[in-house]
């Protein structure tokens, strides 16, 4: 793969000596959705599939990007001195406005480089291009440039660009996986303070199979925005009512319990009864794991889709045909919807043995209800970004 993207760049670029190579994964979470922005808990873990960078240090401010997934793009080139969001340079904004961000921190970064990127994260998935692409570009520059900088520093840079510079209003969990990864391992977030661990996942006789329901995504940053403000009111309404927290994730489920009376908005009461059921199972459900108890863990999974269906709202026909379908299974340990919700993908713990008939099984009720045709992904938990 290095050796072919390498030569790809010497093509596009016409140059072949001091050339460099970095790797940056995708990520999916295990259990704890729509918790992040909710100063909760998450559970993701790196993959072994992302985005790959080849990459040649210039003498001139000039960046000049390439990437084999928009080839029709052709090279996107900006300049150090103009790092302005730019509607004509697509997907170049992210890997821009993370450049931006570390000059604004104070980093030197004395000239620009050419790259080309090759990412075989599947495209508007919800497992993090977006995410991956920027940390590695974070990972680039400090490698180039040998910035003074830690990888969780990166990872919160990575954030601010997403946020500030693309104008995503994305909690911190797809950055810190990617940037942070272990392979066999997940990481138990707590998005409030960053306090994080990792947990051994032993998944033994089984796989991670990560289906993609191949829809488009159209409302799914203005409803992401909509149940975002929906939280944020309800922690309002229990602040004026002498409940002294900043986010939803600092209740537990039988604090909630006591003061979720004073709700009386029966949107907000549903979001904010998902905000702090799920933040509970992902802390129970990594305690089932460090036990071993894969079925238990499967169990906690289900509940989570079934509280992004009913209380959040986030499924919609297509996570929920492939879900239901995956619960039909025989080999099926646990399933649920992962990622933002209303399309994308879905992630369902399998027997080996069973693996085959899941995909075949799965895919076919699938496009029996829906029309579309299902991608599915045997991931293994890999390593963070870093050079190779």
């Amino acid at each position: 793969m290095i050796i072919k993207l390498t030569e790809h760049f010497k093509e596009i670029f016409k140059q072949d000596d001091n050339i460099e190579s970095f790797f940056s994964p995708g990520r999916v979470n295990l259990i704890g959705e729509h918790t992040d922005y909710n100063g909760g808990f998450v559970f993701p873990c790196a993959l072994d599939f992302g985005t790959y960078a080849i990459v040649r240090q210039r003498e001139d401010k000039n960046f000049r990007m390439y990437s084999e997934n928009f080839e029709d793009l052709g090279i996107i080139e900006f300049n150090l001195d103009n790092l302005v969001y730019d509607k004509k340079d697509d997907w170049a904004n992210y890997p821009k406005g993370v450049i931006k961000t570390f000059l604004d921190k104070g980093f030197k970064v004395p000239n620009g480089f050419d790259v080309l990127f090759f990412g075989n994260i599947p495209n508007g998935a919800g497992l993090s291009s977006s995410a991956s692409i920027e940390v590695l570009t974070a990972v680039i520059l400090k490698s180039l440039f040998n910035l003074d900088i830690d990888m969780v520093e990166m990872v919160k840079y990575c954030q601010i660009a997403e946020n500030k510079f693309i104008g995503v209003n994305s909690g911190i969990m797809d950055q810190f996986a990617v940037g942070m990864g272990k392979k066999d391992n997940a990481i138990l977030l707590d998005c409030n303070t960053l306090n994080f661990t990792y947990v051994p996942v032993k998944l033994k006789d089984m796989s991670i199979v990560i289906a993609n329901t191949n829809k488009k995504r159209g409302l799914a940053d203005s409803k992401y925005n909509e149940r975002r403000s929906s939280c944020e009111e309800a922690v309002a309404v229990l602040n004026k009512n002498g409940v002294n927290i900043k986010y939803l994730g600092e209740l537990t489920v039988e604090e909630f319990n006591k003061v979720k009376h004073f709700i009386k908005d029966e949107e907000q009461l549903k979001r904010a009864t998902h905000a702090v059921t799920e933040n509970e199972r992902a802390k129970v459900a990594v305690e089932f794991l460090k036990k071993d108890d894969i079925k238990t863990f499967g169990e906690l999974m289900n509940k989570s889709h079934i509280s992004l269906r009913d209380d959040y709202e986030v499924t919609g026909l297509e996570l929920d045909s492939l879900v239901e379908a995956a619960w039909e299974e025989v080999g099926t340990v646990g399933a649920r919807m992962t990622g933002a919700g209303f399309g994308g993908c879905t992630v369902s713990i399998v027997k080996n043995s069973e693996v085959d008939n899941f995909i075949k099984n799965v895919g076919k009720k699938y496009k029996e209800k829906t029309g579309l045709e299902a991608s599915f992904y045997i991931a293994n938990i890999g390593d963070g970004a870093r050079k190779l």
